[in-house]
């Protein structure tokens, strides 16, 4: 009876997908990475281990109607722009100073240890959670950092939730003010602005030489592929303990920085200290999109 009680329920959120005209998103674990699937179509993946890109990211990731919207992890010579190859897969949190160490440019590594939640699609969103460990240079721990992922598929968007929580292990721990440090996209090299794409925030300015080091509640880069528009909006949560200032590129990356003021030329030097066994949060939600022309996104309209 119980058996049949659940299957009755997962037979109605499948049927609730459908009637919406959305499709629920599978996750198939290989040993280094999730294959994310939609009805048999790959969309993207999260790689957890990886050679040379040392910290958990997704990669790959298509918009609705299957046009890539980041860049080729790893890029593709003669249709990429190659630099960053190993520090830009797509989607991921760096940093390049936590307590003097650096998580951005591979020197320190972000070390995945388990799954503390295995992906279960559920109520209309795809959920996981991962346990890693932050490696210093020599190897030492610094600290743990649990990440909780929610992936919600629309009509024409795709929103993924990522709620980091960073425990020191060791004292003396501060993140520290770089222009490298935060959540950042790496969008498809199609729709960069060197390529006719365009970075919008929420002030209303645009282009990466306007909002670069500049604070906004949000910021999107997007653009024509196909004769399609497509894009990525980040979006800090507003419970941040801190804000966000920018570093946007016309090359094709962009990132959410709470800690960079002074490198931002905003201010004095920031340095954000975190007591071992102590938790910093640092959550955002990142918006894929498309149209079905090449008619802009309303922006405004994919946060409500």
């Amino acid at each position: 009876m119980r058996h049949s009680t659940r299957l009755i329920l997962i037979l109605s959120l499948l049927l609730k997908c459908v009637a919406a005209g959305v499709e629920p998103l599978e996750a198939e674990e290989k040993a280094d990475r999730l294959i994310l699937k939609q009805d048999g179509d790959v969309i993207g993946e999260f790689i957890f281990r990886h050679a040379t890109m040392l910290r958990p990211g997704f990669a790959n990731l298509r918009a609705p109607g299957g046009i890539q919207v980041t860049r080729h992890f790893p890029p593709i010579e003669g249709v990429d722009a190659t630099d960053h190859a190993d520090l830009h897969p797509g989607i991921w949190l760096g940093f390049g100073d936590l307590a003097g160490e650096d998580f951005w440019r591979n020197k320190g590594s972000i070390r995945h240890d388990q799954f503390i939640k295995n992906p279960e699609w559920k109520e209309g969103s795809l959920t996981f959670a991962t346990q890693s460990t932050l490696i210093t240079s020599k190897g030492a721990t610094l600290g743990g950092m649990i990440s909780r992922f929610i992936l919600t598929p629309q009509e024409r968007t795709l929103r993924i939730e990522w709620d980091a929580s960073i425990t020191p292990t060791s004292d003396g721990f501060y993140f520290g003010d770089q222009e490298e440090m935060g959540l950042g996209v790496r969008v498809a090299t199609g729709i960069n602005e060197k390529n006719g794409g365009l970075i919008t925030s929420s002030t209303g300015q645009t282009t990466a030489k306007a909002t670069w080091g500049q604070p906004a509640a949000w910021c999107d880069y997007s653009g024509v592929i196909n004769g399609r528009h497509v894009g990525i909006m980040i979006v800090p949560d507003p419970s941040n303990a801190h804000p966000s200032w920018w570093h946007n590129r016309d090359y094709g990356v962009f990132v959410s920085n709470p800690f960079g003021r002074k490198a931002m030329k905003q201010g004095e030097t920031s340095l954000i200290e975190v007591k071992r066994g102590e938790t910093y949060r640092l959550r955002h939600t990142v918006i894929i999109h498309s149209s079905p022309d090449a008619k802009a996104t309303d922006l405004q309209q994919l946060l409500k």
